[in-house]
């Protein structure tokens, strides 16, 4: 039985490599990879490798530069978390650096007199930014698990940011889409636009506060972020311009390690994000509900019972991620109850084989092309899968003057109010309600599936439908074949309200589409395909490291055989 505890880009490039490998048998894998969404930051982290450094220097570096050349995704002013496997030891362990509410934040921060939602306020500009963790898990990861100094790890980002990157069709699609809100704030504006405008083909952006910014993490560690001139200068301008972090806020963040939660399928052990990420959580209880049909109900006999049952036990998960689950440090949750056997058993026990089971508005029942992935394997077997996000598309828009630091969104991410969706349609409930100093709920899941002869470690981005696509990519590769079809895979995704089944279109064709409306489906195609996941796959048996990444986006995947 099973138990196991973060994108809407076109296609623009795909990457893989494959490395075999003639040495005798041995616990280390025969190649190092690294897989993530820019070219730049694959390339700082096989370099750091290549230096010496092992997986988690290559994660600080790698996490750096993406804040960098990926603005519109991740950054020092977001946070994500790093699952981290160390070789040595076995130990699987979470870096938890989720932004927290600012200690001022209240339940009903943005409800007007009347109890309603003011638009937008908890997308754009500094109200709706918590208080970022990215600086410091990057310095945890460097003092704990890496061997390099900090200063060599955020070298190639500092550098980036001083010399500057080329603006490419995907910056200016998500500086299109956000550029309102940039213009709102003249230091975003002055660092990601040119005269007002989106910058064309080429531009050189760089980023002169931000290198600062970055030295001053190298040289005084999570002090140079989160006290003296940089953090005085974070709180001053958030605050002039309406924000209500203080000084206070900045300096009590701390990072935690949480256990993540991990269990077996199909002879497959399973390691994901605990709480405050959903992921792990909707995972266990969706391969749970799968088990528990075939043991009732058989393999599925054609397609669309395959289909009909993913997207039932999808739609038993995220019911229960919007009634349970919240910031486990502020909130009781149940999640040794949740995904045991028995319970996703009770729930499977609900599916009917030939007919959907409508969804049901709750009205106090309770992540997307703006977060990033990428998936490290090094010489010694230690691996990295880490999700990182600033939430919407270059998120809240704000960067505090002098600072280089954009702001994320993520407040977003809590339940404003009961029953009201947010950016990605997701219901929340009391158990994500906003309160001080808790940490919002995310869909980010960055897993590790392993066997007796495979490792995999993924990830994706993809708002509310991380936790689906990560789910196909598992099962993908528990069917085996070539990582290149596991990340350019055609997805479909139900996330419970709202009740219909969003696909790629080539994920549905038309005649599997008419099976799933006789039972009772409704179907909404997507409007552009989705996803960035970033994979890399070790056979331990045929001694091979291949390294994928996703076609619909522009990173890029490369493994090196080792001497």
């Amino acid at each position: 039985m099973f138990l196991l505890v973060a994108l809407l880009l076109p296609v623009w490039a795909f990457a893989e490599s494959v490395v075999l490998a003639e040495s005798a048998e041995s616990p280390r894998p025969p190649a190092m990879a690294v897989a993530t969404a820019h070219p730049r930051a694959t390339e700082a982290g096989l370099a750091l490798m290549a230096a010496g450094g092992n997986a988690f220097d290559a994660a600080v570096a790698i996490s750096a530069v993406l804040a960098v050349v990926e603005p519109y995704s991740s950054g020092l002013g977001g946070g994500g978390f790093w699952l981290l496997h160390r070789a040595a030891d076995g130990r699987d362990l979470m870096v938890d650096g989720r932004e927290r509410a600012p200690l001022a934040a209240t339940r009903d921060l943005y409800l007007d007199d009347s109890g309603a939602l003011i638009k937008d306020a908890s997308l754009n500009g500094p109200l709706a930014a918590g208080v970022p963790g990215a600086p410091a898990a990057l310095v945890h990861i460097a003092e704990r698990y890496g061997t390099l100094p900090l200063s060599e790890s955020l070298a190639p980002a500092i550098r980036l940011a001083r010399e500057g990157f080329e603006v490419d069709e995907l910056y200016r699609r998500m500086a299109s889409w956000r550029l309102e809100v940039l213009r709102a704030s003249p230091s975003a504006a002055a660092q990601f636009l040119e005269a007002g405008e989106v910058p064309e083909l080429g531009t050189l952006i760089r980023q002169p506060d931000l290198a600062a910014v970055l030295e001053a993490l190298a040289a005084h560690g999570r002090a140079g972020f989160y006290e003296g001139e940089i953090a005085r200068a974070l709180v001053a301008g958030t605050r002039a311009a309406g924000g209500i972090w203080t000084l206070e806020d900045l300096g009590s963040y701390r990072v935690v390690e949480r256990e993540p939660v991990v269990g077996h399928y199909q002879g497959w052990e399973i390691v994901s994000a605990a709480p405050p990420s959903s992921g792990g959580v909707a995972l266990v209880q969706m391969l749970g509900m799968l088990e528990a049909l075939e043991a009732r109900l058989g393999v599925p006999s054609d397609e669309a019972d395959r289909v009909h049952r993913l997207v039932e036990v999808m739609r038993r998960a995220y019911r229960d991620r919007a009634l349970y689950l919240g910031d486990p440090d502020q909130v009781e949750v149940p999640i040794e109850r949740l995904t045991h056997p028995y319970y996703t058993a009770g729930l499977a026990r609900g599916v009917d084989p030939m007919r959907a089971t409508p969804s049901v508005s709750r009205a106090s029942a309770s992540e997307g092309a703006d977060t990033t992935h990428f998936s490290i394997l090094d010489a010694e077997g230690n691996r990295v899968a880490a999700t990182l996000s600033i939430n919407y598309p270059f998120g809240s828009g704000f960067v505090p003057p002098g600072t280089g630091v954009l702001l994320n969104d993520e407040m977003d991410d809590f339940s404003s109010q009961p029953g009201v969706p947010n950016a990605y349609g997701l219901i929340g409930g009391e158990a994500n309600a906003i309160a001080p100093g808790k940490r919002m709920l995310s869909s980010m899941s960055p897993t590790f599936a392993t066997s007796e002869d495979q490792v995999v470690i993924l990830g994706t981005p993809g708002g509310s439908r991380i936790i689906t696509m990560v789910l196909h990519g598992i099962l993908t590769a528990i069917a085996g074949g070539d990582p290149q079809d596991w990340v350019a895979l055609p997805r479909f995704h139900h996330q419970d309200l709202p009740d219909e089944i969003l696909f790629e279109p080539e994920a549905l064709g038309p005649e599997l589409r008419q099976a799933l409306r006789a039972r009772g489906h409704r179907l909404s195609p997507a409007a552009q395909d989705y996803g960035n996941m970033q994979l890399i796959a070790w056979d331990r048996a045929a001694k091979r490291v291949r390294a994928a990444s996703d076609p619909r986006g522009i990173g890029k995947a490369e493994v090196r055989e080792l001497p």
